[in-house]
């Protein structure tokens, strides 16, 4: 590594990371989606059954997939949709953020009765993106064009607010503590939502247009952040009202996608590495898991105990790191 590169990433305040390989083979197990149509699978969640949920951007489903068999299903949506994120609610049922509907979709589990809620009468497109649960048992959602909205469950009433700055919603999380966080792509900050009023308070990372993609939260309620236009992962601790970054190893890491498992290990999707990492910030160390296809594109990382799941958009396999907690 060259002198240059070093004194970039110390000045942007990122952190040197230590770096070691995982094998391909091992913890890593693909499947290819057995569908006759192209799913452009997107986000992936924890099914209740041992499945796994994922949105079907491109043919406008819910897929469930089972590990065992190998076996898909897709339930449609409706007509014109397109979803984006998936997540299991505390009802076990898959909600997601439908875009081409321009709605909040929940498919009952496993009964899978489709509900379909939209947004409210002269909303315009918000292009919805990822959504979350609160404390409450609330669902928040993001969308891209500029929209920070609620689903308030007990009464399936659905209220959108303008995203401060306008567009860039991207990720959501809550924190153990039943708070919503949320991040702006095109914006490249992260925002605390006032779950009373629905108003969001903005934080702003340190790196300056690093295009904050996806947020997620650990066990103590730091925010940890996939950075997209600088190729670090980021954490925020509100507590303390710090931050700190480290550089994603390698020539050209693009940042999408981060997930904290159970044992507050941090993993990211790297598009520029064909590759996932896992980070361990205890001791500031990265381990890669290499994609065995080119052009893997994983847009989402989610798990339970022991697993860690991955969707490939671009190549259309569905792939599991099982890990030491399994």
């Amino acid at each position: 590594m060259s002198r240059r590169p070093v004194l970039a990433w110390l000045a942007s305040g990122a952190l040197l990371p230590s770096v070691s390989h995982a094998q391909a083979s091992g913890p890593m197990q693909s499947w290819k989606l057995a569908t006759s149509r192209r799913t452009g699978i997107h986000d992936v969640a924890p099914a209740p059954d041992g499945g796994v949920f994922f949105s079907a951007q491109a043919s406008g489903h819910l897929g469930w997939f089972e590990p065992s068999t190998g076996r898909t299903e897709l339930i449609p949506l409706g007509s014109g949709s397109s979803p984006h994120g998936v997540i299991q609610g505390p009802d076990h049922a898959a909600w997601l953020t439908d875009g081409g509907q321009n709605a909040i979709v929940r498919v009952g589990w496993p009964d899978r009765k489709v509900s379909v809620h939209r947004l409210p009468a002269g909303t315009p497109w918000a292009n919805l993106n990822t959504c979350a649960f609160d404390g409450d048992g609330d669902l928040w959602f993001t969308g891209q064009a500029g929209y920070v909205g609620k689903l308030a469950v007990k009464t399936s009433q659905v209220s959108v607010k303008e995203a401060p700055r306008g567009r860039g919603p991207y990720g959501i999380c809550t924190t153990p503590a039943g708070e919503v966080w949320w991040c702006s792509l095109a914006g490249s900050f992260i925002a605390h939502i006032d779950r009373k009023t629905g108003d969001s308070r903005i934080v702003e990372p340190p790196t300056r247009g690093q295009g904050a993609r996806r947020v997620w939260s650990d066990s103590r309620g730091r925010i940890w952040v996939s950075e997209w236009n600088s190729g670090q992962v980021s954490v925020h601790d509100p507590a303390a009202n710090s931050w700190r970054a480290w550089k994603v190893p390698g020539s050209n890491p693009m940042i999408y996608a981060v997930y904290v498992d159970e044992r507050d290990r941090v993993w990211v999707s790297d598009f520029g590495g064909n590759a996932v990492w896992s980070f361990d910030a205890g001791g500031e160390k990265f381990e890669r898991f290499p994609l065995p296809r080119d052009s893997g594109n994983v847009r989402q990382i989610l798990g339970r105990k022991g697993e860690v799941w991955l969707p490939e958009s671009g190549t259309e396999h569905i792939t599991v790191i099982r890990t030491a907690a399994a």
